[in-house]
């Protein structure tokens, strides 16, 4: 299979995808028509054992286990009470409640795997509280749109476990990754905030709060400390799979929710139903991918796009630089999880081929695919905090280029000290 006719199916799937077809349709339509051409019905009948093969790997489970996780924490409370207790503790910092929108995020995003709903649920309680207390509501747009990107980062990460399922690696060892990059991307949100807003909520109406009552809120922090702790602790210790891990976390989420006062019927057919809707959705996506993977790998396609890349002669860095690129660019049209579905099974065979490892990858093409999440004019996050707010995409925008270049910086260390993501996986080893 030539470069050519790669090419052209890939902006066959893009054009189908900008005609409001879904993108399962859109990659399905194109992955089983190629095999059809190249190989007539023996090939497009392969298929069914390769969505049986999918859907039977235990890894598949993990992933309504984690949004079942995610919508547990959101409905249960504990992300509000997770905020109430931040804000006490982050609000005298320079910058005050804008550290509280970051952290909070930092932490759900270590429960709940999805930058969207970080963002949204985040937005949603911080919004009033920021307004309550007379903070300037521009700054608070940045926040909250940067800090929602955190959740596909910060494991137990969806999207790394896509990643992992589309690239054949552990998910373990990805999500041991993710959490250096996570910290450190935290750490730069907030140094900011510091730095380009020390006087917020210098005159807001924040009540008092007694030494007493500072540490009788910090038991609010214990159910996602817990949850985060069960989760990759158990994976780290090798324990238990990611599977089984987020077995464990929902069980303990269970717990939390029981104890708050929160559990009834009604919340959990809310839960389950809206997980099994998300899930649906990126299952479905998923395995339509594989079939995609199926053509590619039966026409030589994955094989000539790495000899093409190959016979460049382009450095690593060169390399990943012209990934950087086309990622934002497409990140301005496609969500994150299109994005991966679509390139993964090409991207990782070219980067592996020039010695690049794979769970390093996996790590840096999350954070870029977060440069997206926040880039105009389709950066979900951007839409999520504009619903929120009623403000204008391009006020939001402006807003958020800081932190765009703040990721744009990690990218930078990242390629330069890879070891801030395979340090922690090396010592597993």
């Amino acid at each position: 299979m030539s470069i050519t006719v790669i090419f052209t199916g890939f902006m066959v799937m893009l054009l189908l995808m900008f005609l409001s077809m879904p993108v399962a349709v859109s990659i399905l339509t194109v992955g089983g028509v190629g095999g059809y051409m190249a190989y007539g019905m023996p090939l497009v009948e392969t298929m069914g054992g390769v969505v049986w093969g999918t859907l039977n790997n235990p890894v598949m489970t993990a992933i309504p286990l984690f949004m079942l996780l995610g919508e547990l924490l959101l409905r249960g409370g504990i992300a509000d009470r997770m905020f109430e207790t931040l804000a006490v503790w982050l609000g005298r910092l320079p910058g005050g409640l804008l550290h509280t929108n970051i952290g909070t995020c930092a932490l759900f995003s270590a429960t709940s795997g999805s930058s969207v709903a970080t963002a949204a649920t985040v937005g949603t309680i911080a919004l009033p509280a920021l307004g309550e207390r007379d903070y300037p509501v521009r700054p608070a747009l940045g926040t909250l749109a940067a800090g929602g990107t955190l959740g596909i980062l910060i494991p137990p990460s969806v999207n790394l476990l896509v990643y992992g399922s589309l690239a054949n690696v552990s998910v373990g060892q990805l999500f041991i990754a993710g959490i250096l990059p996570g910290v450190l991307l935290t750490l730069l949100f907030s140094a900011y905030v510091a730095f380009s807003y020390p006087d917020a909520g210098r005159n807001s109406a924040a009540p008092e709060v007694s030494k007493e009552e500072k540490r009788r809120l910090l038991r609010h922090l214990v159910p996602p400390a817990v949850i985060f702790g069960i989760v990759m602790g158990s994976i780290y210790g090798g324990l238990a799979t990611p599977t089984e891990s987020a077995a464990l976390g929902v069980i303990a989420a269970f717990y939390f929710v029981w104890k708050g006062g929160r559990l009834s019927w009604d919340l959990l057919e809310n839960c389950f139903i809206q997980s099994a809707r998300t899930s649906g959705m990126v299952i479905l996506v998923i395995v339509c991918a594989l079939l995609l993977n199926v053509t590619l790998s039966m026409t030589g396609g994955t094989q000539a796009v790495t000899r093409w890349v190959t016979g460049l002669g382009l450095s690593q860095t060169t390399l990943l630089l012209l990934l950087v690129v086309f990622y934002v660019i497409l990140g301005m049209f496609m969500d994150a999880m299109s994005m991966l579905v679509l390139t993964v099974p090409i991207a990782v065979p070219m980067v592996t081929a020039l010695g690049v490892d794979p769970v390093w990858f996996g790590v840096y093409l999350i954070i870029v695919v977060e440069m997206a999440q926040i880039t105009p004019p389709l950066g979900f996050n951007l839409f999520v905090i504009q619903n929120l707010t009623g403000r204008s995409i391009f006020e939001i925008t402006r807003m958020i280029v800081p932190y765009f270049l703040i990721l744009v910086l990690a990218v930078i260390l990242l390629t330069a000290f890879p070891g801030i993501a395979t340090w922690l996986v090396e010592q597993t080893l």
